[in-house]
């Protein structure tokens, strides 16, 4: 375990030893008697409620001086917990090795909405920032009442309060609070997930007194994960557990009719859990469950083949109905302005559905006793898990707690709040513990899908070679055909396999940039989905939910705009880019890269081995980053090698930028896997891609052998999120830098050897 989760160290009970529950009390109107006599005065044999408004829900001091801040989200690999500390650190002007951060733990956090949509630090540290400014607010107006000193002539170091004319007049936060709790109220907006926002009086310090929070902090939680020192959730074990298997239909959509139980009679302890749509098994030990998996007879219902052949998948999209279309911006006469130019181009562009393909299959232990429901789960969105559990198995809400443990790592939505759910109906059902732990072919297979979507890209030239009318369109899967988290059982296969009513919903997007156009439409269609319950090409949020595939086309349409008007694709970008921090990043991938103004494709090439560049750029609610990549493609064999990225990145302010740096290099290698290599296949029946041969990553071989990060840092900005920015721009700047080391245009994703040699002959 890490300093950060060790919960033996520092929770919320053990911040009340020797304490007694004591409860500390202020707020408006405090008074100097109040604050002398405190220990009498508010002394509480219970805790404050775990709310939202409660200062205590985000901020504890511990006796020793410890501190530790109850986060409501977790962290899937970026060090988030490193920044979270920085701020609570910064604030209340502690230590930063004192913090400790807990996440996600639904006994011990209020629901801060997970980990979604790049909001670690944007709205769940800007949360974390306020509860401790207001804790440091209510120290040193205690403070005050300790030592006769008035508030503004009090100064706090290494979270000692002491007077600023007399140093000997001093008192620890330890001294004040320590084994107590906060009982203060906040102002919530009563808001719950990434909107919850609960200020107290203080305002948060400048970001010119920042003394922690903006510091390149390494974490320490790396080593431990690497030397087996943390449990994972595959880990977890707890007494008289089973052991749990999933048995999944050959032909999406099927559901069992009979079961023969006696055909695994000799598998000791093995029973079978079937309900409806759901069938699983359970054992004594694991080896037994994955045998009665492979034994047990299972006669399954007769069923229409669902999907279309995957040669035809773009064609179903482009003939498809349209479920929902969303004009999302426009200006100007789009038809008029088309009508008056000299010169149309157009290009469509394809992706296909894609898979998490974490680096393991999705794990959950589910224990029900007495009443009570407790899951060990390496969910995104503990919080949401917990509701969803609360509806499959209906118990109220407050009597499930779910832990959040590490676990391969998700990007979106991917099998873990399934898993939770399928668990738990395990465990209902025999009464004890079940661990379930899913096969490899299960969590590529099965896990909701990254949408498969084909985009059309039109402009309109004047004579000048101006562009004087723009219009995109996205035609796809919907991003939610089943939602964002597990808190719902019609979103989970559970719910789906016990027959709850669907609700699939609709949602896509289209380009975040400021290209200034005078005519201009982007919008985006959704389709039905291909099968409408316990679908292994449901569609869900996969990293950067839309973004690489829309920046993918509009990218590549910029570029391809430029060749036709024989621009240097940067300096054509900033002809029409109008945002300062936009023109910005652009500039500073530009100088970083030593990028050489030309016009693409090159020319000076022969043989068989060639090399190009590319620009994309993209912004992602409020960040800004520009990426360009350079390639060297082999076209005797159709490889690509994307050997060096130069990435300018602008998230506002900076909390930590040794974390960034690693968190945009995490972005880059995954979008090089999603342009290069990965594509869900599927046969007439079911998902045929179900291992590291028929979806294959990026190997360790074929990863950039530099990377350059750019980090532009405004303090005075909030910041804006940076878990998925980088990853957005990747494909369209391999996709251009293919084009200018051939001048050949590939318009779909992935850019397997395949595909490339086949686009040259």
């Amino acid at each position: 375990m890490t300093k950060f989760e060790n919960a033996t160290s520092l929770t919320r009970r053990s911040v009340l030893l020797g304490g007694g529950a004591l409860v500390v009390s202020i707020g408006a109107g405090v008074t100097l008697d109040t604050v002398l006599t405190i220990g009498q005065a508010y002394a509480q044999g219970t805790k404050p409620p775990l709310t939202p408004e409660q200062l205590s829900s985000y901020i504890a001091v511990n006796a020793d001086g410890r501190v530790a801040a109850y986060f409501g989200k977790m962290d899937m690999g970026h060090g988030l917990h490193v920044a979270v500390a920085q701020i609570v650190a910064e604030e209340l002007d502690v230590p930063f090795k004192s913090v400790k951060v807990f996440m996600a733990d639904t006994a011990t956090s209020v629901n801060q909405g997970g980990a979604s949509g790049s909001t670690g630090i944007q709205l769940g540290g800007k949360q974390m920032r306020v509860a401790a400014a207001e804790a440091r607010r209510v120290l040193v107006e205690m403070a005050a009442g300790r030592l006769s000193v008035p508030i503004d002539k009090l100064t706090v170091n290494d979270g000692v309060v002491s007077a600023i004319d007399d140093k000997a007049k001093s008192v620890s936060y330890a001294q004040l609070i320590g084994g107590q709790y906060f009982n203060i109220k906040l102002d919530w907006n009563k808001e719950i997930g990434n909107a919850l926002y609960a200020p107290g009086k203080a305002m948060p310090k400048k970001p010119s007194e920042h003394k922690i929070v903006g510091q390149p902090i390494k974490r320490e939680d790396v080593a431990p994960k690497v030397f087996c020192e943390e449990d994972f959730v595959t880990d977890v074990k707890v007494p008289n557990m089973m052991h749990g298997r999933m048995i999944r239909p050959s032909v999406a959509g099927s559901v069992p009719v009979k079961i023969d139980e006696s055909s695994i009679r000799d598998i000791p302890g093995a029973r079978v859990v079937w309900q409806k749509g759901f069938l699983g098994v359970v054992a004594d030990r694991e080896w037994d469950a994955i045998r009665a998996v492979e034994k047990l007879k299972v006669e399954w219902s007769a069923e229409a083949q669902p999907f279309p052949l995957q040669a035809s998948l773009f064609d179903h999209i482009r003939k498809a109905p349209v479920r929902k279309r969303m004009v999302e911006k426009e200006n100007g006469d789009l038809d008029a302005a088309f009508n008056t130019a000299t010169k149309i181009i157009e290009a469509d562009y394809e992706w296909p559905f894609q898979s998490h393909a974490s680096m393991g299959p999705a794990c959950s232990l589910v224990e029900i006793k007495d009443g009570n429901v407790t899951c060990w789960s390496g969910t995104q969105k503990s919080h949401f898990v917990r509701d969803g559990l609360a509806a499959v198995l209906q118990v109220p809400p407050d009597r499930v707690h779910v832990i959040f443990k590490s676990g391969p790592g998700s990007y979106g939505r991917n099998d873990a709040d399934d898993c939770a759910m399928d668990a738990a109906i395990l465990a209902q059902a025999v009464g004890r513990p079940v661990r379930l732990q899913y096969m490899r072919d299960q969590g590529t297979g099965w896990d909701p899908k990254g949408p498969a979507s084909v985009h059309r890209a039109k402009a309109g030239l004047n004579a000048a070679g101006e562009v004087i009318a723009y219009e995109f369109n996205s035609k796809a899967f919907s991003r939610v055909d089943v939602d964002t988290n597990g808190g719902k059982p019609p979103d989970t296969l559970t719910g789906q396999a016990l027959g709850v009513a669907l609700k699939s919903g609709d949602g896509f997007g289209v380009p975040a940039e400021s290209y200034e156009i005078a005519n201009k439409r982007m919008t985006w269609e959704t389709i039905p989905p291909l099968l409408d319950r316990s679908s292994p090409l449901r569609t869900s949020h996969l990293r950067d939910p839309v973004g690489p595939q829309i920046h993918f086309a509009s990218e590549s349409f910029i570029d391809e705009l430029a060749a036709a008007v024989n621009a240097d694709p940067i300096e054509f970008r900033l002809r029409h880019v109008k945002d300062p921090r936009d023109i910005a990043v652009i500039k500073a991938a530009a100088q970083k890269a030593n990028w050489e103004t030309r016009t693409s494709p090159r020319r000076d090439q022969t043989g068989a081995k060639v090399s190009g560049r590319g620009i994309a750029y993209a912004q992602r609610n409020g960040t800004r980053v520009a990426v360009i990549a350079e390639v060297d493609v082999d076209r005797s064999n159709g490889k690509i090698w994307a050997r060096k990225f130069t990435v300018a990145h602008d998230c506002g302010q900076i909390i930590n930028p040794d974390g960034l740096v690693k968190c945009v290099e995490g972005n880059i290698v995954q979008g090089v896997s999603r342009a290069l290599w990965e594509e869900v296949t599927f046969d007439r029946n079911a998902v045929t891609s179900v291992d590291w041969i028929t979806y294959p990553i990026l190997d360790i071989t074929e990863t950039p052998g530099q990377v350059d990060v750019v980090l532009i840092n405004y303090p005075d900005i909030a910041p804006s999120g940076a878990g998925e920015p980088s990853i957005r721009p990747v494909a369209a700047a391999i996709g251009n830098a293919i084009f200018d080391a051939t001048g050949v245009r590939i318009r779909r994703v992935p850019f397997s050897p395949e595909r490339v040699k086949a686009a040259f002959s």
